[in-house]
């Protein structure tokens, strides 16, 4: 496990390091670096070790400690699957980048090995250590083109992920102060005795825990860093808004949820109320900022903004169901988000068009993008038969299980949400294949597919879409499984 974490952010300082002979050799290194990294994490899937691992001893049980249970396996395997295929798709897409392109890289990988750090984490103060270092290196990925609205994007998030920060460390320390354990427990850690009378200062920090971690995760009122970031390039914005930083936010919001306070600690109180309200009204924001939204990437940003919450929302039901339904979205969100970022950043990369109303006619000029792209917007509507549909039908069976009446409340908002999704998404798809009568097909004529560095990512993560939406059964069963662990 320690090897996993560690050989992605070696494999990062080298790259600044090494004075490779061409940029093929240094890309050859890269993703060799990376699918190895995947491969060891692929090991200790199957090879699932029971034992934690030490690494430094601070003193009594504050300690950072790696051990690999079903929640840390699922988040290692899906960021160890999606992970060399972003890298692949980087190489072609920072070509122009010349001199910034170590830099780029190095700290590409880095996230890497930091990401595993937090998946892997046995207990709070791990988590904390590799989620506040995950904070500060991709902020120069934010800044990566160096422009005034770059450095100015790179300012906003560094000051939420700070700031968040500080409210998640008050948890930790609250945790570490009644807990019977800093590690990572199915149904918590508190020693309720302990709190004693003091049982709604508890439910105050659990709300500013819960919030401080969600913040990468955009909830509201913390929604504006993400679309800010979106200045930067788009294997990063693919990075923050479908792998690494905000899918660490959920992962962290269920870990203290249901492995440190514990659901019988929070469930039924007014603090379980007060984050299902501002879980809610993510929801509907995000979705409604996307479709008043005409830049490309900042409309799939507020996209993201609204469907992180429907993992925290299942986080916040409290139940098993929930987590469940939690989990099964981030997976499945994490391969139609990063796939429709994946094809906006392929039109911007062959046509340097960045709005949707520039769009027109591009998708008989790029059919294989704009084809994949399609699929990746019906599922995040939720049609059936695509895996979207599987992971909002869960939670909002969740919802309904739970008999909260906020949660039926929750349920509506997911409802709307579809809706606001199809209408943002399928604008965009109708614009590019019926561009209108008046139409001037000149105006597109040098647009063409990218090479294949760029569109095998892409195939796969469609073929995933559907595997996913048919197989659902058998995915659902491996996720409840896990959980189980």
């Amino acid at each position: 496990m320690l090897i996993a974490v560690v050989l992605p952010i070696l494999a990062g300082i080298s790259v600044w390091i090494l004075p490779f002979k061409s940029r093929r050799a240094m890309l050859v290194y890269l993703e060799a670096g990376v699918i190895l990294t995947s491969l060891l994490v692929l090991w200790l899937l199957l090879h699932q070790p029971q034992n934690a691992i030490t690494v430094f001893r601070f003193t009594g049980n504050l300690s950072v400690t790696f051990r690999m249970d079903g929640l840390g396996a699922f988040y290692a395997a899906l960021v160890a699957f999606l992970w060399p295929l972003a890298m692949l798709y980087s190489f072609e897409y920072m070509k122009h980048e010349h001199g910034n392109e170590k830099s780029f890289f190095m700290f590409y990988v880095i996230t890497y090995g930091i990401t595993l750090g937090v998946a892997l984490a046995e207990n709070i103060l791990t988590m904390y250590f590799f989620f506040e270092m995950l904070s500060l290196v991709t902020v120069p990925l934010v800044m990566h083109t160096r422009t005034r609205e770059a450095v100015k994007a790179s300012r906003i998030y560094l000051y939420n992920m700070l700031g968040g920060a500080a409210f998640a460390f008050i948890g930790m320390i609250f945790i570490l102060t009644y807990g019977t354990s800093s590690s990572f427990v199915a149904g918590g850690v508190l020693d309720l005795e302990r709190i004693g009378g003091r049982s709604n200062l508890m439910l105050v920090i659990y709300v500013l825990c819960f919030c401080g971690f969600s913040v990468k995760t955009a909830i509201w009122p913390f929604s504006g860093w993400l679309p800010k970031a979106g200045v930067a390039p788009t294997p990063v914005t693919a990075l923050l808004h479908a792998v690494a930083v905000v899918n660490t936010g959920a992962f962290a919001a269920m870990r203290v949820t249901y492995y440190s306070f514990g659901t019988d600690a929070v469930k039924g109180t007014w603090a379980q109320a007060v984050v299902m309200i501002l879980v809610i009204i993510t929801i509907v924001y995000g979705c409604s900022r996307a479709l008043k939204e005409t830049h490309l990437k900042r409309r799939l940003a507020w996209s993201t903004v609204s469907n992180l919450s429907y993992m925290l929302f299942g986080v916040v039901l409290m139940s098993p169901l929930g987590l469940l339904g939690a989990v099964a979205h981030m997976l499945f969100h994490s391969v139609m988000k990063i796939c429709s970022f994946f094809c906006a950043g392929a039109v911007m990369y062959q046509t340097g068009r960045n709005y949707v109303h520039e769009l027109d006619g591009l998708g008989r000029k790029m059919p294989k993008v704009f084809g994949i792209f399609t699929v990746s917007a019906l599922a995040l509507m939720g049609v059936p038969g695509l895996c979207g549909f599987v992971s909002k039908w869960y939670l909002a069976e969740a919802a309904v299980e739970s008999e909260n009446v906020l949660a039926y409340v929750g349920v509506a908002a997911l409802l709307v949400s579809a809706l606001l999704t199809a209408i943002y998404m399928l604008t965009i798809v109708v614009r590019a294949y019926f561009p209108g009568k008046d139409f001037d097909e000149s105006s597109v004529s040098d647009a063409k597919d990218p090479n294949w560095m760029m569109l095998a990512p892409l195939f796969v993560f469609a073929i995933l879409m559907f595997c996913f939406g048919f197989g659902a059964e058998k995915v659902i069963s491996v996720l409840n499984m896990a959980l189980s662990r």
